[in-house]
């Protein structure tokens, strides 16, 4: 993207208005919930949804950490590096919020390109492959100060191959070394009421000696294609440099950029399939909605890209959420969230397991 169309594109952002997050009643009796590398916050919702109160979230993307702002009011959005706060950084910001000795849970997936299939070049050595050790030093940190019920990590399944198997059985290791019980799931969101076929893997970390159920989140029933998804939208709007809020039909991320390539023009011819250039099809799930900066999947009709607002309801997204930023920084938060509907499942088994009534039985 050339540095005017980021300039027009940011531009967009000033479009936006946020409508309220549903009202969801905290369940005090939960611990509270630290989110790490939240992002725009699919995780978060998920467990939002099930009554935890997050007190404390952060992301390095400024863009990702105003969407959290926006869509989550009563939790303290901050963006900041993992790498420079370090664990004590982290602590700090904790214990401004959490009073010493609560009972706190941990949430986030470490950034996962290092770790991607699609990155044909990821290599064992990258150094966003550090951050499951960095994660893992922070929780040893808060145990000083905090009983640490839960830790749950999502990450792509790149993570688990041979590459990197050195990292990720660190990872399970440093857990189970810092007292937990960890369960590993590999889950798809279509089993979970989103039509995408995304694949990941969830580290689902319980403290141990308390009792507490494996984490088995329960699969759902809900939207299958991209038909039942998106069909019935209006046309998104072509972004402008005079669009004002009125002018963006359905919701404030339903805009997309106006199509150059000559193969909008006649769908229905052969054309290669690329990253770059992947149609949807009405009839079945998209394929996994995770783009770089010009691979926004094609609309099923072939003469455009998917509005922000079509893709991120292809991810799970309410139709409350709203996302900030230029269309890279939407590209970006969309591509890399933890489908809500997903998230809500985890976060439901995670408090299944957690309850006292429930131990001990299966």
């Amino acid at each position: 993207m050339s540095s005017a169309s980021a300039a027009r594109c940011h531009e967009a952002s000033e479009l936006e208005s946020t409508p309220p997050m549903q009202s969801v009643i905290v369940d005090s009796e939960q611990p509270e919930v630290i989110s790490l590398f939240c992002g725009a916050g699919g995780l978060d919702w998920g467990f939002h949804q099930e009554g935890f109160h997050i007190p404390l979230a952060i992301d390095i993307s400024a863009a990702a950490v105003r969407t959290h702002k926006a869509n989550f009011p009563q939790t303290h959005s901050v963006a900041g590096d993992l790498i420079e706060l370090q664990p004590e950084g982290v602590h700090e910001l904790v214990s401004e919020r959490v009073g010493s000795g609560a009972r706190i849970g941990l949430i986030g997936g470490p950034p996962c390109q290092g770790f991607s299939r699609a990155n044909t070049t990821s290599q064992a050595d990258d150094p966003r492959n550090q951050l499951p050790r960095l994660y893992l030093d922070i929780v040893k940190r808060l145990q000083k100060d905090y009983t640490v019920e839960f830790v749950v990590l999502e990450n792509v399944l790149g993570i688990r191959d041979k590459k990197h198997a050195e990292t990720y059985k660190a990872l399970v290791d440093g857990l189970i070394g810092l007292g937990f019980d960890v369960t590993e799931k590999e889950l798809c969101a279509l089993n979970f009421g989103v039509p995408q076929n995304r694949r990941r893997v969830i580290l689902s970390a319980m403290r141990m000696g308390q009792g507490y159920l494996p984490v088995k989140p329960l699969e759902k029933n809900g939207l299958k294609t991209v038909r039942e998804a998106i069909s019935h939208l209006a046309e998104p709007v072509f972004f402008n440099r005079t669009l004002t809020p009125s002018d963006i039909p359905v919701h404030p991320n339903h805009w997309t950029m106006q199509p150059k390539s000559a193969r909008f023009l006649n769908p229905e011819s052969n054309y290669p399939e690329g990253r770059s250039f992947k149609r949807l099809a009405w009839d079945k799930a998209s394929p996994t909605v995770a783009f770089g900066n010009r691979e926004i999947h094609v609309h099923p009709d072939g003469k455009r890209r998917l509005s922000i607002f079509e893709a991120m309801i292809l991810q799970g997204f309410p139709t409350s959420f709203v996302l900030k930023g230029n269309l890279s920084e939407q590209v970006e938060q969309v591509s890399n969230a933890v489908p809500p509907p997903l998230a809500q499942s985890v976060a439901a088994a995670v408090k299944l397991s957690l309850n006292p009534v429930n131990r001990g039985s299966d």
